[in-house]
């Protein structure tokens, strides 16, 4: 089949490969007001934690240059720079303008002015020369990509020999007896939180059955291999409902 023929996954939904981006984008021009408010009240908080727990995985180091791939609204990268800083550099990428000018209005309004670099990209076609960065983070973002598999290359490419890739993503959750009451939230909670607050219930229909789409813990990580990282691995949160995954460029 030809790519033009070729069909991607939006939520549950079969589309055309080239308008999957199209849809995504969307999406999030449409949340991108509230995003951060429906984070915090979706997961009562825990994606901070998580957050926090995914940069403590990838130790950025001072002095090092590390890429915030689907950076959005900025979290990972204010939780990047003190830890690069003095030296290093923070690139807040994300392909949605919207997303990316409310990063850019939080951290600049923060004060983070010092090794912050903010660019609009496609995470299949990264605009940086090989073996830019020591690090590479995407937090939240790889399952809205079309072609995972190309933006899994493209970070492996992007990274120095040494360098680390990070993906915190949410995954399959492993207690049987939770997945009952996660899929309840996620299908009859969710949306009708995502319209009372940020009055749009189907693109937070689409966010939970994205989720479902995703690969798992064992899938990504081979996904992982095959793109070229070496010593690849995860970490579960929250008995699957996240999971961090890393890998090497040796």
């Amino acid at each position: 089949m030809s790519e033009d023929e070729s069909t991607a996954a939006f939520g549950y939904r079969e589309v055309p490969t080239g308008e999957k981006a199209r849809l995504v984008r969307e999406v999030f021009d449409s949340v991108a007001g509230r995003y951060d408010v429906m984070n915090d009240l979706m997961s009562l908080g825990i994606h901070r934690v998580w957050k926090r727990f995914a940069v403590g995985v990838c130790a950025p180091r001072r002095g090092e240059r590390v890429l915030d791939l689907a950076g959005g609204t900025g979290d990972l990268a204010r939780l990047l720079l003190p830890r690069v800083l003095p030296g290093g550099e923070v690139v807040l990428a994300d392909v949605n303008a919207a997303m990316l000018g409310r990063g850019r209005d939080r951290l600049l309004d923060e004060g983070h002015l010092e090794g912050l670099r903010i660019t609009q990209v496609d995470a299949e076609q990264l605009p940086f020369p090989d073996r830019t960065f020591d690090c590479v983070c995407i937090a939240f973002g790889l399952r809205n990509v079309t072609r995972k598999e190309r933006a899994l290359a493209e970070m492996h490419r992007v990274l120095r020999p040494g360098g680390r890739a990070m993906v915190l993503e949410f995954s399959r959750v492993t207690v049987a007896a939770l997945r009952p009451l996660y899929d309840l939230y996620s299908f009859r909670v969710l949306p009708r939180l995502g319209q009372l607050v940020a009055g749009d219930a189907e693109s937070y229909r689409y966010l939970a059955e994205s989720i479902r789409v995703h690969p798992d813990q064992d899938t990504l990580r081979e996904m992982m291999r095959a793109a070229g990282f070496e010593r690849c691995d995860y970490l579960n949160l929250s008995a699957g409902i996240a999971a961090v995954h890393r890998g090497w460029r040796l």
